[in-house]
């Protein structure tokens, strides 16, 4: 095993020959797909990983620098798909692996043949002529909060951002995640995301992008996936789902998982 494959724990799964990637978010490990998996795996190459700064990495191997944007998880996508030959890819992007594949396909878009973008969003903090659902003394309250007491902000965090029931299994899965993460690399990794802005790239785009939305979720206001479809380059679609919260492919598998796997099979209608 390569030292790539070592440090994200990638695990490579299915019999199918096309190579499917899926990539996690915040606060998460590849756990968070384990309700699509099982219906990709007599079709697909499966190409599973874990986000360094996840709690499930060594905490060793999280340089601080590299990881201060977005661009140094886009790196260690491409590495990946490397270090596995893929030669192309549908690549599934959670959140803000939404923009990290978005950011790794600019680079390199022969390596992709679609992205669908679950929850994907360019900008949290609010602007003249965007609304991202964020102004920055509520970030700032979420770092204080963060800093202060990491677990307590951790149980009060998740039922939040996944919704629905606090006592649900989704809930608490997040919760696990969430709190397995270093607390110091979690404030890190969340100053990252909240404060970045990719807006200026989205022309760059060349990749068909698939844009899927839980219609409520408290991390990316439903005109955000609008705002992409708007201003990504390449062709798009947008389904925005009925299903509540920022992980919905943990919290409502019944009607997320139908939904991905249509965006997966399926390409854009010309």
């Amino acid at each position: 095993m390569g030292i790539v494959e070592e440090a994200h724990n990638i695990r490579v799964l299915g019999s199918g020959e096309k190579a499917i990637v899926l990539a996690h978010g915040f606060g998460t490990d590849q756990s968070v797909w384990k309700h699509l998996i099982p219906h990709l795996l007599s079709d697909y190459r499966v190409i599973v990983f874990d986000n360094m700064g996840s709690g499930p990495t060594n905490p060793d191997y999280f340089d601080f620098d590299r990881y201060t944007t977005l661009e140094g998880y886009a790196y260690d996508l491409l590495a990946i798909l490397e270090e596995l030959q893929v030669q192309s890819c549908i690549y599934v992007g959670h959140s803000v692996s939404g923009i990290i594949g978005i950011l790794a396909s600019i680079s390199r878009p022969d390596l992709f043949s679609k992205l669908v973008l679950l929850a994907a969003s360019p900008r949290y903090l609010n602007d003249v002529d965007y609304y991202g659902g964020f102004e920055q003394d509520e970030l700032d309250q979420l770092f204080d909060a963060m800093k202060s007491n990491y677990k307590a902000w951790c149980s009060g965090f998740a039922p939040l951002a996944v919704g629905g029931d606090m006592d649900s299994i989704a809930v608490q899965e997040f919760s696990r995640t969430l709190f397995n993460m270093r607390p110091d690399i979690a404030l890190s990794v969340a100053q990252t995301i909240f404060q970045s802005d990719f807006r200026d790239v989205l022309g760059l785009v060349s990749v068909p992008c698939h844009i899927l939305q839980s219609s409520k979720d408290l991390a990316v206001p439903v005109v955000v996936p609008e705002y992409l479809h708007r201003n990504i380059a390449s062709d798009t679609i947008v389904e925005v789902m009925p299903s509540d919260g920022h992980l919905p492919q943990l919290s409502s598998p019944d009607i997320v998982i139908p939904v991905l796997l249509r965006h997966i099979r399926h390409d854009i209608a010309a």
